[in-house]
């Protein structure tokens, strides 16, 4: 006799980190304990790969036989709204992160109209290097000396592509998605966005950094 199939009462959250950045910059929050988290790796892009083949195979991961959350920070903040297209989410989150390119920074807009990201060489993206350190310092936390554990994913590839994407990132906001950002944040600057949560002080590492701000705010939204 087949044994009845059986579901989890838990709700899945999906969760997708940043750019580069493994799980580490959400280690320390404490997720909702009425959900299942689930945390996507990115995918290696294939050479030549189009950004919604690759957002297809991303959404591969995703189980939408059963209702679910997403969650993304930074990149995969974008990557999630991009995945809620093809599987919509009962709640989408994102975390230092924006919901349509009208909130790009000058910087990243910039990036994509003289599309200089397309043009600098690969070798440029190495985290080792001396120059790149220095920036990734500048723009993610100058006073973060632990900044670079949370970048492990160095492929420099992958980051030129991805750096690509983000720059000629194009979406129309959907006003169902929940914003959280830092105050302090350069790379995705508060004064450019709308979100319904602000974490006073927090730079683009916020998850990490203010991790019990965070916590309680998802509390909030997953209640």
């Amino acid at each position: 006799m087949e044994k009845p199939a059986t579901y989890s009462l838990k709700k899945k959250l999906y969760v997708i980190s940043g750019l580069g950045a493994d799980f580490k910059v959400l280690n320390r929050i404490d997720f909702p304990e009425n959900l299942e988290v689930v945390f996507i790796d990115w995918l290696m892009p294939l050479r030549g790969e189009d950004f919604h083949d690759y957002v297809n195979r991303m959404a591969e991961k995703v189980d939408d036989s059963q209702p679910f959350y997403l969650l993304g920070y930074s990149f995969g903040g974008i990557m999630v709204q991009e995945i809620n297209r093809i599987k919509p989410a009962e709640k989408v989150v994102i975390m230092g992160s924006i919901k349509s390119h009208k909130e790009k920074s000058r910087f990243l807009k910039w990036g994509e109209v003289t599309r200089i990201p397309r043009f600098l060489p690969q070798t440029l993206y190495n985290p080792k290097s001396a120059v790149t350190y220095a920036f990734l310092r500048r723009i993610f936390d100058p006073r973060n000396p632990k900044l670079m554990d949370y970048f492990t994913v160095r492929d420099t590839y992958y980051l030129k592509w991805s750096v690509e994407k983000i720059a000629d990132w194009k979406f129309e906001e959907n006003p169902e998605v929940i914003q959280i950002l830092g105050s302090r944040d350069v790379i995705f600057p508060l004064k450019f966005s709308k979100p319904d949560y602000v974490v006073e002080g927090g730079t683009h590492l916020f998850p990490a950094t203010k991790h019990r701000e965070v916590s309680r705010i998802l509390r909030e939204i997953f209640s």
